[in-house]
């Protein structure tokens, strides 16, 4: 019996996965996506929308209990119920992922359940969860979607109760009374910031010598002081070196930037030291395909493998570990492989930190520029200085942005206050469309918003800032 064909096959549901199902389908071609667990992938099931929901819920939970006072509001015996919070982020879980199944069909992608790996260039074998097997073949192209998973610390393994990841954090029954984050990165961070608000103790110890590894400091510093101000504990140039499990409880053994040691003690444990690829078990080397020394999958600007037939999206071909790029490279690369003309063409990658204050940014660092030795100037505004910033009670933090010294363009925008998740967007246009300072500068921003602040910022960069004093 011969394999049933399709153009295209996709190995991983997540978000490059299903929209490239998606676009495939837009394109009048046959696809089938293989997913293994859930589709939605790690975003939509226990990444991106579930910590969104319970950070909403986290920081309105805050809000009743201490933020509204001077506005002349309050509030009496405030409570949070757990169990209905996880089921009404179960709720939206389950909606979204329904969504995505049901888009894949009704742009006539087909789904089957199990885990996909090549058995050469054009063919994947597909293994059922009662242990079954099914061949496939792919006329046109086949796309490797399959994300990345937590690293682990040897010794330190995840359990599951005791010692979690990220997927158990946006899912526990109780809030902890202490929380020791092994990792000050974005996850770590986001999550730590969630049971916090709910009333943890939280402490994190970060390998390095900043939390958020890579985003410029003068963001980060705003960050760490509403951490630290709301009693949270930053550890930082600190390692973790051991753990022991006793009655519920785990100790974690650090090593402190002066050589000492620490035992501290906590109900929960959250690993969040970084992600790997899922490239294992594909059949990679069985198809011939090449990765890098971490195991990520070797592609080109169109998304394309060594191997003429095998093509790779998302964060099993490397960093940033981005939902939305995996998204766009699905989308592109779902194009490419029905035979238009397309690539990876995009000069702006954005990225948001919901934290509070949240931080985003697009485009080069302060520090990137810096290290390449170009010339560049600084605009900066405040939100303290922002009246709509003022009017909702949110005026910490800046809006940052880089520009060339000598014609304007812009090479960078960083935030770090509110919202900041929805206003670099206009950073992430200004950088797609190679604006100078002046093109935002010049443009009209509704008043009171906090959008004005860009406009402002950019204004600053060029000496013109109406509601701070410029440089001299």
């Amino acid at each position: 019996m011969a394999n049933k064909t399709y153009d295209a096959i996709i190995i991983g549901g997540g978000p490059g996965g299903y929209p490239a199902a998606i676009r495939l389908g837009q394109l009048k071609q046959s696809v089938l996506v293989v997913e293994k667990e859930y589709m939605g992938g790690v975003c939509l099931n226990w990444g991106c929308i579930p910590s969104k929901a319970l950070i909403a819920a986290a920081n309105f939970y805050e809000k009743a209990q201490h933020g509204a006072g001077a506005m002349g509001i309050s509030f009496t015996d405030v409570k949070i119920d757990v169990t209905k919070l996880q089921a009404w982020k179960q709720g939206i879980v389950g909606k979204l992922t329904g969504g995505v199944r049901t888009l894949v069909k009704a742009n006539g992608g087909e789904i089957v359940m199990g885990t996909g790996r090549l058995v050469g260039p054009n063919t994947v074998e597909v293994t059922l969860a009662d242990g079954g097997k099914q061949l496939f073949d792919a006329k046109k192209g086949v796309i490797l979607a399959t994300g990345a998973t937590p690293i682990q610390i040897p010794g330190m393994e995840p359990d599951g109760d005791v010692v979690i990841t990220a997927r158990e954090a946006v899912s526990l029954p109780a809030v902890p009374k202490t929380m020791l984050i092994v990792g000050g990165g974005v996850i770590g961070l986001e999550l730590g910031m969630v049971y916090q608000k709910l009333g943890a103790k939280v402490i994190v110890v970060e390998l390095t010598d900043q939390l958020l590894p890579g985003i410029d400091v003068d963001l980060v510093k705003v960050v760490e002081k509403a951490f630290t101000k709301a009693g949270g504990e930053v550890l930082l140039k600190t390692k973790a070196a051991g753990l022991r499990k006793s009655g519920g409880t785990a100790t974690v053994t650090v090593e402190l930037p002066d050589g000492t040691k620490r035992e501290i003690t906590a109900d929960k444990v959250l690993m969040s030291i970084g992600f790997k690829p899922n490239s294992r078990d594909l059949g990679l080397e069985k198809a011939g395909v090449q990765t890098d020394a971490r195991g990520h999958i070797l592609t080109n600007d169109r998304f394309a493998t060594n191997v003429p037939s095998v093509y790779a999206v998302g964060d099993v071909s490397g960093p940033p570990y981005l939902a939305h790029k995996a998204t766009k490279e699905g989308e592109v690369c779902a194009e490419i492989v029905a035979g238009h003309k397309a690539g990876r063409d995009w000069r702006a990658m954005p990225a948001a930190i919901f934290t509070e204050p949240e931080v985003a940014t697009v485009g080069l660092s302060e520090r990137q520029v810096k290290e390449s030795g170009r010339d560049y100037k600084i605009g900066k505004f405040p939100f303290a200085a922002l009246g709509r910033a003022m009017a909702v009670s949110a005026t910490d933090g800046f809006i940052k942005v880089i520009v060339d010294k000598k014609t304007n363009e812009v090479l960078g925008v960083g935030i770090v206050g509110p919202e900041a998740s929805d206003l670099i967007g206009e950073g992430a246009l200004a950088l797609e469309m190679a604006a100078f300072a002046e093109d935002v500068a010049l443009t009209v921003h509704p008043h009171p918003t906090l959008g004005e602040g860009v406009m402002e910022a950019f204004k600053h960069a060029l000496g013109e800032a109406i509601h701070i004093a410029n440089k001299n």
